[in-house]
């Protein structure tokens, strides 16, 4: 939000906690400077098209089968990350660090002005989506693997959640100039090729018929790159829909998410759910769209907030399974209600705003790691 970081940048000459922040801010984005460059061609396994270009990834909730000498087919664990998906077998942990360092630097290059971290985040970019040498194919055909199961999945789709950071990123350090024209284009094209790749693939278009946050995030993906690759009707289409597909099956007029409430993790999956909601609402402002205040047959996003937000505080008494109970991912859902609903009074921590734009919390990739599936 152009506002908030405005508002930051200008308490960083004067706020000791806002100076603070932005001192670790450097700090990270001083290590992303000294970091690789990541690259999908690096991984040690090999797709099942034989083009490494092909990204690869395991599903995270899916482990071994001890009962099989060779682990196959591999059995699920709700909840529980199989850590075999972060080796350098597979793409997910690059595509997670480049993501990460693009949005560090481009942050730092936006609230320090130094060129030097825009042209890091510009190399990133150009090693990941352009370089014909290292650069990612558009498609996540081979995303969520299950050995003995599935080459791909359609909940693949969600790995490419992190790309919206490197969207924002590019935004931020255009006006260092790191990017030519060309490249502007060829990142277009990439995430265009992309969003046609959502749209016409077989993962795709069952990802899109998904009916818990997967299909959110569907929807706040195809908005966010569409609207980068200059496709402006696909979003506004997606937007439009959005109340009949996406909010009135999943949501109860008591604000509940019967989907995620199923889950053994359904605090952390009802507010990553209503976070990729609210990228949608945020983002159906560029066509015009007021998401954040539709209401029909008593469902809303702001009904779905406040049944969440009852619980802040009190995390112990949420009535569902809960596996991992956390305060944090709670906190950043209600720091952006408050900036949509400004007369509503959220249980707020000032510090949940900072850790948003200068911090490692869940908007820097931990809470869509940890939600991944």
């Amino acid at each position: 939000m152009p506002e908030v970081l405005a508002r930051l940048k200008a308490a960083t000459a004067s706020d000791p906690a806002a100076k603070s922040a932005y001192a670790a801010l450097l700090r990270a984005a001083d290590a992303a400077a000294r970091g690789p460059l990541y690259t999908v061609t690096d991984k040690t396994a090999v797709p099942p098209s034989g083009d490494r270009h092909d990204y690869l990834s395991l599903a995270p909730y899916w482990w071994p089968n001890p009962s099989k000498p060779d682990g196959k087919p591999y059995l699920r664990r709700d909840g529980e990350i199989n850590p075999e998906r972060s080796t350098d077998r597979y793409d997910v942990t690059d595509l997670d660090r480049m993501s990460r360092d693009v949005e560090v630097l481009s942050l730092a290059y936006y609230f320090s002005g130094e060129a030097r971290y825009a042209d890091r985040a510009a190399k990133l970019m150009r090693t990941w989506f352009i370089d014909p040498r290292t650069r990612m194919n558009p498609n996540m055909n081979f995303a969520q693997a299950v050995p003995g199961r599935e080459d791909g999945r359609k909940e693949g789709v969600i790995d490419t959640t992190r790309l919206q950071r490197v969207v924002e990123g590019i935004g931020l350090i255009a006006p260092s100039g790191m990017l030519t024209k060309a490249e502007q284009a060829g990142l277009e094209k990439w995430f265009g090729d992309y969003v046609d790749w959502m749209m016409t693939s077989k993962n795709g278009k069952a990802e899109d018929a998904a009916r818990n946050n997967h299909a959110l995030w569907y929807d706040a993906q195809l908005v966010h790159f569409s609207l980068f690759a200059r496709r402006p009707d696909i979003a506004r289409k997606v937007i439009h829909a959005f109340p009949e597909r996406r909010i009135a099956p999943q949501l109860t007029p008591e604000g509940a998410l019967p989907e995620e409430l199923a889950r053994t993790r359904s605090l952390h999956y009802s507010i990553y759910a209503l976070l990729a909601a609210y990228d949608v609402a945020e983002l159906g402002r560029c066509v015009g769209s007021d998401l954040w205040n539709y209401e029909a047959g008593g469902k809303s996003l702001k009904r779905a907030t406040d049944f969440v937000a009852a619980y802040r505080g009190r995390i112990g008494d949420w009535p569902y399974r809960e596996i991992r109970p956390e305060e944090e991912e709670l906190d950043e859902l209600l720091r952006r209600a408050s900036a949509a609903w400004p007369s509503a009074v959220y249980p707020v921590q000032v510090s949940a705003e900072m850790r948003r734009f200068f911090g490692h919390g869940p908007a820097l990739g931990e809470g869509r790691e940890r939600a991944a599936d």
